[in-house]
């Protein structure tokens, strides 16, 4: 599949495929949305209670995910552990040329290993982050109960890969998920928060990020 690199508004770079007419990232910001919704809404929301950290991100992509969470690891002395999954993992020809290590200011080595390393291992990219990619489809793969403090959802919109957005899907993330847990999605859909709220998550739509998508969506489990 044709890829081709592309430019985002806050200088950001991104990855456009022709044939979907899809974006791996936004537009109006591909590290604003990252840092935004993944981060500041899901890893720090889940950091005011623990330090430890499990996360579950569906879809690798170009690892800009990967990058800010570990950035943010550092600067907040949190633990984390990552668990990430990708059904059509991007090769380092087609990422090596995206400029968010130079814009997050984190050693080239580090996106290599990323991106470079291999599958279904674990990897220590620090002492703060230890990551674990995994080649396949959440449709398949088994998630453990009760395993993550947060989840990424970050597949791409539900109009262009609607499978990823199922009830299905939902209710595996939801098991997966401990007491008090949180999923964070860019996506603010009736239908996908119907969905969400359905399986039993608390659902909350919260502002954007400045200059991008006027609302962004969090989903918590009840503690109880």
């Amino acid at each position: 599949m044709k890829k081709e690199l592309v430019t985002t508004s806050d200088g950001s770079h991104s990855v456009f495929l022709p044939e979907m007419d899809e974006h791996y990232h936004s537009m109006h910001g591909a590290i604003a949305e990252s840092e935004h919704v993944y981060i500041k809404n899901g890893l720090l929301a889940a950091a005011k209670q623990k330090k430890s950290i499990q996360v579950f991100e569906v879809g690798l992509g170009t690892g800009l995910n990967v990058l800010t969470t570990y950035k943010s690891a550092l600067a907040n002395q949190l633990k984390v552990i990552m668990d990430s999954i990708e059904a059509y993992p991007l090769d380092w020809e087609e990422v090596k040329s995206l400029n968010f290590r130079q814009q997050l200011d984190i050693e080239k080595s580090i996106y290599k290993q990323i991106h470079q390393s291999d599958w279904d291992a674990e990897v220590e990219l620090s002492p703060q982050l230890t990551l674990h990619k995994y080649h396949d489809k959440l449709q398949h793969f088994d998630l453990a109960e009760n395993s993550y403090d947060v989840i990424y959802f970050d597949a791409f919109a539900p109009e262009k890969q609607e499978e990823m957005w199922s009830e299905a899907i939902f209710k595996k993330l939801y098991t997966a998920l401990k007491p008090g847990g949180i999923l964070v999605t860019y996506c603010v859909k009736g239908e996908i928060r119907r969905r969400l709220q359905d399986i039993g998550l608390k659902v909350e739509k919260l502002k954007g990020p400045e200059g991008g998508k006027r609302e962004i969506m969090r989903a918590v489990k009840s503690e109880r």
